[in-house]
């Protein structure tokens, strides 16, 4: 049976949407731990997601079975 309960961020409704606030705060603080610059341009909800995935992984936050750190 196929997991259906993490949708791409590219397919979301809202993805064209500004990022929230909240993910630009996160984006800051995860750009700090993985020592990568702050992203400059303004980001959609789906582009803020996937950064802060990417930059989850870079900065060593995810755990080796793909499992996301803080999330059940």
């Amino acid at each position: 049976m196929a997991d259906n309960t993490q949708k791409d961020p590219k397919d979301w409704v809202s993805g064209d949407d500004p990022m929230t606030g909240a993910q630009e705060s996160y984006l800051n603080t995860l750009a700090e731990q993985a020592h990568k610059p702050v992203p400059k341009e303004v980001l959609t909800k789906a582009e803020a997601s996937e950064l802060i995935d990417k930059l989850k992984h870079e900065a060593g936050l995810e755990r080796p079975s793909g499992r996301r750190v803080g999330r059940a």
